[in-house]
């Protein structure tokens, strides 16, 4: 797998003035608009101005609490606040610096817009930020692109590096599905005739700023769902907490003896036993989540895209250049019966002259190594080519008498058919059992006589079967798509071990797939680059464009692989499923900090109105006053703790739910439980030491 890296990524988490900046920012969110948007944090906001007028009344000496006791309850509260700030602040510096990075490559440059989509129209000059979709721009060699487009004439090799961070440069030519180009990536060679497709402010550098900055970021429907369910625990808990004021007052009154327990208290508690954990890192996780899209160098149009990700069900993926290396090689002639390896070679190779894919020239390089052919030297007028078209699947040539061609089975059999011929079955039989085997057989013939086989084979890459073989044990489903015929589609899905393959695939039929498969209520995802895979990209649930394909096929997809990577796909389901596995290890922890505070907190707040709970004291603190402290000042030094965690993501491992729950409960929830027991009693021996207690 190619690793390119946009100029951006070398803004890292913990940079000196990231930090700073953080920090600056932590204070400006403070406001209470700011607050409001995270129902936890608002009511620790809420709790941490009542303890700050608790305290200014313990100036005046009407204190309900001691003094020193309510100032340090107070500051531990807004130091809450404060480090939630931080790790949201952190979250979105990274995004802002990334932005600036990229800001600071935008250049306005002057394009040269043609009355008309040819190379020889009239010329006039305009800054590129005057041009609109549907202007017609010629970029020469050594120019800056204007803006984003489409090239309708002419081939060139361009330097993206500006854009994905690949040094090598690409081909970027009219039709086909390497037409689209990016603004401010610079032509090496040649020249291009460039149709706009996007208007300033909407390039797709502009979106891309957009993305990082988190500007257009909304909360995605399980982070909606979660930060409903918190706001429900912090209700109750609410409720809980308020009762407790007047049953401390009953309880006194009846008993005649003992304290009530104090307003300070009663906050600490809550604080204590809402979900702050979560609540504080909960928005952070999501912008981390897309960050780390972005550092794989793939930019998704929303974070419902890359939760989405997180929760696919079934992946399809196009064989060449995603299972197979892309480009299948010639490997052996196969001749007929009677028919001699030398002159099928010898026909091939003249077949494949004019064929510049790979496969063609292979053919050519496999015949100079087996029968030494090499410089045919052909007489002027003589060979006429016939190009491969879809329509005939063929190619070959023509030279005086010899008509010779090459195709697919089914087009050579059609061909010999018209020429009142037909192909003999063991060649037929041949080509089958090539394509069992998971090549390719391309048939040669000459004349009415078919001279015998080439076997293409596909090269699957290196560990994609581990890859897919993990993929199944997380419960994700893999299909194949690829134009291959069934029997060929079939050996190089055994071979790479996918659950299941589209063979000959057409846009309807990958369509017509999805569709099925989401009316099962799962979610598929996909990438393609061409024009035809469009209607595909639109209906999938999550959709990776290539940065080097069509117009259509990015606007149709809500993520763009900037690497043109096809196996980028897998690497975006193991990021929405990291940033999924974040949140739910981290909620578990939060919620299972509550029972260890618990246990400081209840015994600590009601001894001197029920002595009976001091049996609940199972860790010995010291005072009520101290277990109480403590208790605040853990529940805010693990936020500071977990922010690294939040932001990394907890280490993905592909393994199926049911499993991934075990795991989760073993080392967050058991973790979420004697962490704070040991954390409280640690800060607990501190006080006392330093004789706050």
């Amino acid at each position: 797998m190619t690793t390119t890296h946009i100029p951006v990524h070398g803004v890292r988490s913990f940079d000196r003035d990231l930090i700073m900046k953080a920090i600056a920012d932590s204070f400006r969110k403070l406001s209470p608009k700011q607050q409001f948007r995270n129902p936890v944090m608002f009511v620790v906001f809420v709790c941490s101005v009542l303890t700050t007028l608790l305290w200014a009344q313990a100036l005046t000496g009407h204190g309900e609490a001691p003094t020193a006791f309510i100032f340090w309850v107070m500051v531990w509260l807004w130091f809450t606040l404060l480090f939630a700030n931080f790790a949201e602040a952190l979250a979105e510096g990274r995004g802002k610096a990334q932005a600036a990075a990229l800001r600071s490559s935008r250049k306005d440059v002057v394009a040269k817009c043609l009355s008309a989509p040819t190379k020889d129209a009239a010329v006039t000059f305009a800054p590129s930020s005057e041009l609109r979709v549907g202007h017609h721009v010629l970029v020469e060699a050594g120019e800056l692109m204007p803006g984003d487009g489409e090239v309708v004439m002419g081939a060139a090799s361009v330097d993206e590096s500006a854009i994905t961070g690949e040094s090598a440069p690409v081909i970027r030519e009219s039709g086909g599905d390497r037409s689209a180009v990016t603004g401010g990536t610079r032509v090496l060679s040649d020249w291009l005739v460039v149709r706009i497709t996007a208007n300033p402010g909407e390039s797709f550098l502009d979106r891309m700023i957009s993305m990082v900055e988190g500007a257009s970021r909304r909360k995605t429907p399980n982070e909606i769902a979660l930060t409903i369910l918190l706001a429900k625990f912090t209700l109750i808990f609410l409720l809980a907490c308020a009762t407790l004021l007047p049953y401390s007052i009953y309880s006194v009154q009846v008993a005649g003896s003992g304290n009530p327990i104090t307003l300070t208290v009663l906050v600490a508690l809550l604080v204590c036993l809402i979900p702050t954990t979560i609540g504080a890192l909960l928005s952070a996780i999501g912008i981390a989540g897309m960050d780390r899209m972005i550092r794989a160098n793939v930019i998704a149009t929303s974070g419902r895209a890359v939760e989405a990700a997180g929760d696919v069900d079934v992946l399809l993926l196009d064989k060449t250049g995603t299972i197979t290396l892309g480009n299948r090689q010639a490997v052996a002639f196969v001749p007929a019966p009677g028919v001699e390896e030398g002159r099928l070679a010898d026909a091939a190779q003249l077949a494949s002259l004019a064929d510049e894919t790979p496969e063609g020239r292979s053919v050519v390089v496999l015949a100079k190594e087996r029968f030494g052919l090499r410089e045919r030297q052909l007489e002027e007028g003589r060979a006429e080519f016939v190009p491969f078209t879809a329509q005939t699947r063929m190619s070959g040539v023509n030279i005086g008498e010899r008509n010779i061609r090459k195709g697919a089975l089914d087009a050579v059999e059609r061909y010999l058919e018209s020429a009142g011929s037909h192909l003999p079955p063991l060649v037929k039989h041949m080509a089958e059992d090539i394509a069992r085997r998971g090549a390719t057989p391309l048939i040669v013939t000459e004349g009415a006589t078919a001279l015998g086989v080439i076997e293409l084979k596909d090269i699957v890459k290196g560990g994609i079967r581990e890859r897919f073989a993990e993929m199944r044990r997380m419960g994700i489903k893999t299909i194949m798509i690829t134009g291959d015929n069934p029997l060929t589609a079939a050996a190089i899905a055994a071979e790479a071990g996918v659950d299941d393959f589209l063979a000959e695939a057409t846009p309807e039929a990958k369509l017509k797939l999805i569709r099925k498969i989401q009316a099962e209520n799962r979610l598929v995802a996909m990438c393609g680059d061409g024009t035809n895979d469009a209607p595909a990209l639109a209906q999938a649930d999550v959709a990776v464009a290539m940065n080097t394909g069509t117009q259509a096929a990015k606007e149709a997809g809500n993520m763009v692989d900037l690497d043109s990577n096809p196996t980028k796909l897998i690497e975006v389901v193991e990021i929405g499923k990291q940033m999924l596995i974040t949140r739910g290890s981290l909620t578990t922890f939060s919620i299972a900090n509550d029972i260890a505070k618990y246990f400081a907190i209840i015994p600590a707040a009601f001894a001197t109105t029920y002595p009976a709970l001091n049996a609940l004291n199972v860790m010995k603190l010291a005072t009520p006053q101290s277990a109480i402290l403590s208790a605040v000042i853990f529940n805010a030094l693990i936020i500071i703790c977990l922010i690294p965690l939040a932001l990394k993501g907890v280490k993905y491992r592909a393994l199926g739910a049911g499993a991934l729950l075990r795991r989760n409960l073993l080392v967050y929830g058991l973790g979420g439980i004697v962490v704070p027991f040991l954390g409280i009693k640690a800060i607990d021996m501190l006080l006392v030491l330093c004789g706050l207690a």
